[in-house]
C-alpha cells in the first residue's frame, strides 16, 4: 500500500486517537504528524503480521505514551499572565468534554476507548494493548459506564 493512501485513510483516526491522549489540539496534531513520519520511514519494514491499521495505531499509541512520559518528566511552566492565547479552537462542548474525560483515564483505558471510538476491531485492540479479547470487551464496558456517569454528573448541558 502506498504511503499517500495510508495517510489519507488513517490521518483523521490517528489525530482523534492522539487528541484522546493529550486533549490539546496542537500537540495532538504534532503527535499524529510524528506518527506518520515513523510510518513513512518504517513502511518498507512492515511485515504484515497484523493489519496495517493495527500497526499504525500501535505506533501512534506508543508515540502518545512517550509524550505523556516526557510531559511528566518536564512539567510545563505557566505562561506569563499578560499573554493570551490567540487561536481558539471551537469544538462542540460535548466532544470537548469527552476528550477531557478520556485524557483523565489511565493509559491503557485511554488507548482502549480511543481505539474503540475509531471502530477498531476488538481483536485488533487486544493485539495493540496486549490483553485478551475478553478482557478488552470487559474494559470497554466498564470504561463506557465510567464515561456515562461522568457525563451525567459533570457533562455540558
Amino acid at each position: 500500500m502506498e504511503f499517500e493512501t495510508i495517510y489519507k485513510m488513517y490521518w483523521d483516526r490517528i489525530f482523534r486517537l492522539c487528541m484522546g491522549f493529550v486533549n490539546d489540539y496542537d500537540i495532538a496534531q504534532d503527535l499524529a504528524q510524528e506518527t506518520f513520519i515513523i510510518v513513512w520511514q518504517k513502511l518498507e519494514t512492515f511485515r504484515n503480521e497484523s493489519s496495517i491499521g493495527t500497526w499504525i495505531f500501535r505506533i501512534a499509541s506508543n508515540n502518545c505514551l512517550r509524550q505523556i512520559e516526557k510531559d511528566k518528566r518536564f512539567p510545563k511552566s505557566n505562561l506569563p499572565v499578560h499573554l493570551s492565547e490567540e487561536k481558539q479552537i471551537s469544538i462542540e462542548p460535548h466532544i470537548q468534554f469527552l476528550y477531557k474525560c478520556i485524557a483523565e483515564l489511565p493509559e491503557t483505558e485511554r488507548i482502549i476507548i480511543s481505539l474503540e471510538l475509531e471502530d477498531v476491531k476488538q481483536s485488533e485492540i487486544a493485539k495493540i494493548v496486549g490483553l485478551s479479547e475478553a478482557n478488552v470487551r470487559v474494559k470497554i464496558h466498564r470504561i463506557k459506564e465510567k464515561m456515562t456517569q461522568k457525563f451525567k454528573e459533570n457533562g455540558p448541558r
